[in-house]
């Protein structure tokens, strides 16, 4: 049987993004096709604004509508002290549990030689120049990566590249304590469970 190339179209653009299977591609793409073309037309215009409404920060890297991002130009937050995720989500899932008060940096991703992803392929740099900025005067840097082996190679990394590089400075290094499962994501856990493992963070 032949399909319609449109169908086809949207079912491999669908099978890209993350997750999704051959048959999932094909059921969300059959469920638009029963949408009102007003609702499908709103959802294809958010997709499209997606990019063009949207910046990465200049400070913190994570996404926002403006640069720097409402978090890093927020007066009452403690900027001497920054929390290291991987991605955006893990900025929101952090926020979320209300119990830090500090800045953040997002590495987008962490080094995964698996898929040829190496340090200069996410955000370490800017992160050793930051600490390296008097303005800042950076205090304690809170390791907040994902507790599997990717993570863990990337925390060690960035603890290596700030006592090489960023000694003279003082630098506290700590990282999440208890509650956060062992190969388990920051994106997934729950308020309670984040606001603990902040509360708890140990030296690293």
């Amino acid at each position: 049987m032949k399909v319609a190339k449109a169908v086809t179209g949207l079912i491999e653009a669908f099978e890209r993004l993350p997750g999704i299977g051959p048959k999932t591609a094909a059921r969300l793409t059959y469920y638009l096709l029963h949408v009102p073309q007003a609702e499908l037309d709103r959802f294809a215009s958010a997709v499209s604004d997606l990019k063009r409404n949207t910046v990465e920060c200049e400070i913190c890297h994570n996404i926002s509508e403006t640069s720097p991002c409402d978090i890093c130009d927020d007066p009452n937050r403690d900027k001497s002290l920054i929390c290291v995720v991987e991605q955006p989500l893990d900025v929101l899932a952090i926020e979320r549990g209300d119990g830090y008060k500090g800045v953040y940096h997002v590495l987008h991703g962490t080094i995964d030689p698996l898929h040829n992803i190496g340090p200069d392929e996410i955000k370490i740099s800017p992160l050793i120049s930051r600490i390296q900025d008097s303005r800042f005067k950076i205090q304690e840097i809170i390791l907040a990566l994902n507790p599997n082996m990717e993570g863990e190679a990337t925390s060690l990394y960035i603890k290596r590249m700030i006592n090489d590089q960023c000694s003279m400075f003082n630098i506290k290094m700590t990282r999440l304590a208890h509650g956060l499962p062992v190969g388990g994501d920051i994106e997934y856990a729950d308020d309670r469970t984040l606001t603990h493992a902040m509360e708890g963070r140990r030296e690293y």
